[in-house]
């Protein structure tokens, strides 16, 4: 073992994990349908400062049916599923399109929570994925008006230059169209809350969807 292995590893051992009092969840007491389970956490997680908490994982297959995962944002939980959005001519978008199921991931480590959620994904209408692009800030205007996601890049010359132009453009044109930006809803059929606990009796209650109802199940951690 190197010198600089054995650093890293002093130091990732040195990590702890939930140095915070972590609060209860009594499963017995959780609503029948996840939906307002997964707004009442994200609100606590809001309350208790968690860093970024509307960021998630999302994970999707390649054509070979191998795992691909990303850091990217929600945009909306409603009953119709949970929302983000991107260029269908990305990575992602593509994946989709060939293998329209994700799975999401948000973890809020001020609390010692997790919600995993998995389902099939639908592209939405034209029209609503051009109005979510509208919602956002002009900083995510002009990155999507970029474009070109998960192409190769040139030079970082290239990226200054086409973003200092999109920027200019979106503060000009707030209006402006992104024909290759499309909103996606994951349709959830499983979704799992996961409560850390110091003593490590974690409490896992997952939601299954059969037809229009849900059956709940604990796990063991």
């Amino acid at each position: 073992m190197t010198d600089a292995h054995q650093s890293f590893l002093d130091l990732l051992h040195a990590q702890r994990v939930w140095d915070v009092e972590l609060p209860g969840f009594d499963p017995a007491a959780a609503p029948p349908a996840p939906l307002a389970l997964f707004h009442r956490w994200f609100a606590e997680a809001v309350a208790a400062g968690q860093a970024e908490p509307h960021t998630m994982s999302l994970a999707t297959a390649d054509a070979e049916g191998h795992p691909d995962v990303r850091t990217l944002m929600l945009h909306d939980a409603d009953e119709r599923g949970w929302h983000f959005a991107t260029h269908r001519t990305s990575t992602k978008g593509r994946q989709l399109a060939a293998r329209p199921y994700a799975a999401l991931g948000f973890y809020w480590p001020a609390q010692g929570r997790q919600v995993r959620v998995r389902g099939p994904v639908t592209a939405c209408a034209p029209e609503e994925s051009l109005a979510d692009l509208h919602a956002r800030s002009t900083g995510a205007l002009a990155s999507a008006l970029t474009g070109s996601q998960s192409e190769v890049l040139g030079s970082r010359e290239e990226l200054v230059r086409t973003a200092d132009a999109a920027w200019e453009r979106a503060l000009n044109e707030p209006d402006a169209e992104v024909a290759s930006w499309t909103r996606y809803v994951v349709e959830a059929r499983e979704v799992e809350f996961f409560q850390g606990d110091a003593a490590r009796r974690h409490v896992r209650l997952r939601y299954r969807r059969q037809d229009a109802a849900w059956s709940r199940e604990l796990l063991w951690p």
